[in-house]
């Protein structure tokens, strides 16, 4: 590796260290990154002069001199996360520790007319109107529900959204800062933290269901952008008819969508109901543990990885996690355990937030070089 090249991943190396930790140190610098004192002084002294991390305080003394806390300065610059569902819009603000800082949802039934465009940016606008330093804002990271070719902007195709070859660069041109645009499930994977899930499925339980994966930290996106379109797999031969128009999908059982009906007309409503012990919401939440227990063992079986339950449901599968867990070991005869099932860090917005790091990976690289 070249000198240039060695000293730019070695400051990478460093900031990223500090982005996920609360408060860090030189000394554990040196000792977790395996680099030398000087290499580590150099490299957070240049750091701390250009305000990206800050010293926020000193521990305690364990003998000698007390050693100085060091941060990432979390608002030294931000990025927008924006969810595109089919009746709804959900805005992120995150900084550059990716934590949320400020979060909307709104009703905004998806079209593709001018005046969506226009509303979504007068939308964020009001969204913004009340935040300092927005020059710091990096760009606009947009999730969408489908198929996307990223090189051309292009939703290739969505049973969501119901359209088919759609050009983004309508909505792009609608705003002033840079865009990136990202299949929401993709994105819900990119918003945890992929150092700790270098192997890892991602199964995204909002109104639609979708996934994605990584292997050794990297989204696998599949040669036609389909990878992980778990929702679409049979899960019921000959069930009930899914959206996309097939019988038996595992969408059909397993999204959210699932918990809802005339009765329960939201997710809230029915958890409400749920804890209430109310014995129709609690029928059918029995039926959604075995329909998600049955996709859960085979996703495992399929790929051997940690699997991380998120959306809207994964949001409150938290308390749920034993029943759900006992149900998966009676369809699976080679774990002992559920120790790889996981909950996800975002409960709402998470395919925003990882639109939304984008920018903040992107930046990082930029410091580095």
């Amino acid at each position: 590796m070249a000198g240039t090249e060695k000293k730019n991943s070695t400051k990478c190396q460093i900031i990223n260290y500090i982005i996920n930790q609360k408060a860090t140190s030189k000394v554990e610098l040196s000792r977790n990154l395996n680099l030398s004192m000087p290499t580590i002084l150099s490299n957070v002294n240049e750091l701390l002069a250009s305000g990206i991390a800050v010293e926020m305080g000193e521990y305690e003394s364990t003998g000698g001199r007390k050693a100085k806390m060091i941060s990432i300065n979390p608002a030294y610059r931000y990025a927008v996360g924006i969810r595109i569902t089919a009746k709804h819009v959900g805005f992120v603000l995150v900084n550059l520790k990716a934590e949320i800082k400020k979060y909307e949802r709104i009703r905004l039934e998806f079209s593709t007319e001018a005046s969506y465009y226009s509303h979504m940016r007068d939308e964020l606008e009001r969204f913004l109107i009340d935040v300092e330093n927005q020059d710091r804002i990096l760009g606009i990271g947009i999730s969408v529900p489908g198929i996307i070719k990223p090189g051309d902007r292009m939703l290739i195709k969505s049973h969501a959204l119901q359209v088919e070859n759609y050009s983004l660069s309508f909505l792009e041109q609608a705003f002033s800062l840079p865009v990136y645009f990202e299949n929401d499930a993709n994105a819900a994977m990119m918003a945890e933290d992929l150092d700790r899930y270098k192997n890892a499925l991602y199964l995204s339980l909002n109104n639609t269901l979708g996934g994605a994966f990584c292997i050794d930290g990297k989204l696998i996106p599949g040669e036609n952008q389909k990878a992980g379109e778990f929702g679409h797999m049979i899960l019921v031969p000959g069930g009930k008819k899914c959206y996309c128009g097939k019988l038996g999908c595992a969408d059909a059982y397993c999204s959210a969508s699932a918990l809802t009906d005339e009765t329960y007309q939201t997710l809230e409503q029915f958890m409400a109901r749920l804890e209430e012990k109310e014995a129709g919401a609690e029928e059918i939440w029995q039926e959604y543990l075995k329909n998600l227990a049955i996709l859960i063992s085979n996703l495992r079986m399929a790929y051997d990885m940690d699997i991380i339950l998120g959306g809207d449901v994964g949001g409150v599968l938290t308390e749920y996690m034993i029943p759900l867990g006992q149900r998966v070991l009676s369809y699976n005869g080679f774990d002992r355990d559920i120790s790889y099932l996981k909950n996800c860090s975002y409960e709402k917005e998470a395919s925003a937030v990882g639109a939304a790091k984008h920018f903040l990976y992107e930046y990082v690289k930029e410091c580095c070089s």
